[in-house]
């Protein structure tokens, strides 16, 4: 009898920096769980990365964090029966690989990283960490013979430079590596700032009003929305709307399912204000099932264990093979 065939592996993850927003859950989190059923999905709290700034981390801090992502994902819709889930910092082998890489890939392709170049220039103190970031993700990615990586259009380029690692090594040490795609989501792919629509919504934006986060009171949805910067006059002409007015549609449009023109032509010539009212109930029914979850998940840290510990073991068995694969055809160890 012959075997299925193998599902393709999906691979992402986030770090435990910040606090997920209405962003991550739409650009990120809602695409992995329309694809639990379809793909072999891991998905990993990638805690490593957080050190790329060390000045910024708190020990117990980044645990609370890792474990508090864990939980999100869950209460997202990341069923663990049909994903895998688990702290990267628990699979040694994504270190491990990570300095296998280092050591072929180019430094140039690391300096043309915008990521890189962008927050080097805004901070003279940078680590190596922040430099070999892609490399680490690249890891990450690699490790599972991952086909599909989900992502942002801000993240293509890193998706790009593992693919260009993975070759490379192929070239120098024959077939290792499957090469990654990158998919990203025609809607929602970039949520910008409620505050300021031309910059991409953050997870460690300071002050109020930037970003909806995941956890967030129905009170402190109601206030982020209805402060949000939409255009000088008052009635909505979605031909001439700004980046806030489009903003503020886009987020309608993924979390209700409606089309943008549906959206559109209920609220023209009306009031920025109706659109607003009624985006802070859209916004609300996708919050409050996800807030009561989430608070199921941490009332009980024994199950939540449970979930990371046979996640990370799942992952151990996938990675150790890619691992030694890739050691062996570089001649690493004794066999």
């Amino acid at each position: 009898m012959s075997q299925a065939p193998r599902k393709s592996r999906v691979f992402s993850g986030v770090q435990p920096s910040g606090s997920l927003h209405i962003g991550n859950y739409v650009g990120a989190l809602t695409q992995w769980r329309d694809i639990l059923d379809s793909h072999d999905c891991i998905f990993c709290v990638v805690d490593l990365h957080a050190l790329t700034v060390p000045e910024n981390v708190d020990p117990k801090a980044l645990r609370a964090k890792s474990r508090e992502l864990a939980a999100l994902y869950m209460a997202c819709g990341i069923d663990p029966e049909r994903a895998t889930i688990f702290l990267q910092s628990e699979v040694t082998a994504h270190a491990e690989l990570a300095w296998v890489l280092t050591c072929t890939t180019p430094l140039s392709w690391l300096h043309k990283m915008t990521q890189f170049k962008s927050k080097a220039a805004a901070n003279e103190a940078v680590g190596s960490g922040l430099l070999c970031y892609p490399v680490l993700q690249a890891a990450d990615i690699l490790l599972y013979d991952t086909d599909v990586v989900p992502v942002g259009d801000d993240q293509v380029q890193h998706i790009e430079l593992a693919r260009n690692i993975a070759s490379r090594f192929n070239h120098l040490f024959g077939e290792t590596f499957v090469l990654p795609k990158h998919k990203v989501r025609q809607a929602g792919a970039r949520i910008m700032g409620l505050d300021e629509p031309t910059a991409k919504m953050s997870k460690s934006a300071s002050g109020t009003g930037h970003a909806i986060y995941l956890l967030d009171s129905p009170k402190r949805v109601k206030k982020a929305i209805m402060r949000a910067k939409t255009d000088l006059g008052c009635e909505f002409r979605f031909d001439e709307a700004s980046p806030g007015v489009r903003n503020l549609i886009t987020i309608y449009e993924v979390l209700s399912g409606e089309s943008r023109e549906v959206i559109s032509e209920r609220y023209e010539g009306r009031g920025y204000g109706y659109l607003k009212k009624d985006l802070v109930d859209v916004v609300e029914a996708s919050l409050a099932p996800i807030r009561a979850a989430y608070a199921g998940y941490t009332d009980d840290p024994a199950e939540l264990d449970r979930v990371l510990d046979a996640g990370a073991d799942r992952a151990r068995g996938v990675a150790q093979s890619v691992l030694s694969r890739a050691m062996r055809n570089a001649g690493l160890g004794r066999r």
